[in-house]
């Protein structure tokens, strides 16, 4: 996820230095600890492609291993070297770094693969936070798995789950999706998949991250798609303006629609209360069938839910066929599937 820079804790104390032996000895299983400190640099320094983990927001939440791999790099490769860039040099770190972003990174693949099977490190990081959940990445460590070479990860922060974690909404299951659509009508496609997911069993709290541009519009369509739910916005992840906003999405929605957001946000929805939801559907569908074909019934009905109008359609039809309604279809649609949109 994209960032701004950094900050520096503005009164922290100095992380903990541990004791790292040159050759680690036997694990004592009575003070796991003591192992697990002596092991914090495991392996900085091995061949391979490692994904390391930067701050999101405060400088003091890159961990001793994520500093230690960037070191022993042969390597960095950053979303934008520019950003990465002021990350290194706070910390000391003088080490080469190119750019690999989502207009290069297939092209990029096939020299990168050549540096790890000749035995070179490196290192791939994203302007903030953990690389690949919404950033590049994902198509050089597919690459590299398949290719043999070894793939290895320095974990640390990450907004999702920091977010999801102050949010107050059940913590697990969770569901991640990135960042919605930028554009409306397919804002609210991409809802109504999630609504008919849900619909069908899925029990989530649902995660994105939205640009502060649009989050006005995102929470309005989020309403608009799933109705009254508990709900936060969090903003400015570990930063010194760091916010988090709990309240329904309806009052969330009404509320940036007049306070135009800044930063770096979440969004989080909690789960559907339990409610007779296909009920609901049902209901629906009868009383439109009671005056409209199934086609007509389906697009109306889907129209009002905010569901895919194929899944509104089958249902329409099990309905119909129950009741053994006529099943009138328009032009160019079958009694299996109806007409294209």
């Amino acid at each position: 996820m994209n960032a701004a820079m950094p900050e520096e804790p503005s009164s922290s104390p100095a992380p903990p230095q541990f004791p790292i032996a040159d050759t680690p000895g036997p694990a004592d299983d009575a003070d796991p600890l003591a192992s697990a400190a002596q092991d914090v640099l495991a392996q900085p320094d091995a061949a391979g492609l490692v994904l390391v983990s930067t701050p999101i927001g405060n400088l003091g939440d890159i961990t001793e291993r994520a500093l230690a791999c960037l070191r022993q790099a042969d390597l960095v490769l950053c979303e934008d070297t520019r950003t990465s860039a002021r990350l290194l040099s706070a910390k000391g770190i003088s080490v080469r770094t190119e750019a690999l972003h989502e207009h290069n990174e297939r092209g990029r693949i096939p020299a990168l693969l050549d540096m790890l099977r000749a035995g070179r490190r490196i290192a791939l990081i994203s302007d903030a936070g953990t690389p690949l959940l919404s950033d590049p990445g994902y198509r050089l460590v597919r690459a590299a798995i398949e290719a043999g070479v070894r793939v290895g990860a320095a974990p640390g922060a990450n907004a999702a789950i920091t977010a999801l974690t102050l949010s107050g909404l059940p913590p697990h299951p969770f569901l991640f999706a990135g960042f919605p659509p930028p554009r409306s009508a397919a804002r609210l496609e991409a809802f109504g998949r999630l609504r008919a997911a849900e619909r069908a069993g899925l029990s989530a709290t649902l995660i994105w991250h939205e640009a502060p541009h649009r989050l006005a519009e995102m929470l309005a369509d989020l309403h608009a798609v799933f109705g009254v739910r508990d709900a936060a916005v969090a903003r400015e992840l570990t930063k010194r303006f760091e916010e988090i906003r709990r309240d329904g999405l309806d009052r969330l929605a009404s509320h940036y629609a007049g306070a135009p957001a800044r930063g770096e946000i979440t969004v989080l929805i909690g789960p559907a209360a339990e409610e007779a939801d296909a009920g609901d559907l049902d209901g629906r569908l009868r009383a439109a069938l009671a005056g409209h074909s199934v086609k007509d019934a389906a697009t109306l009905v889907a129209g009002a839910v905010h569901l895919p109008r194929r899944l509104v359609y089958a249902r329409a039809m099990e309905l119909a066929a129950e009741a053994r309604l006529p099943i009138a279809v328009g032009p160019g649609a079958t009694a299996d599937e109806p007409a294209a949109d």
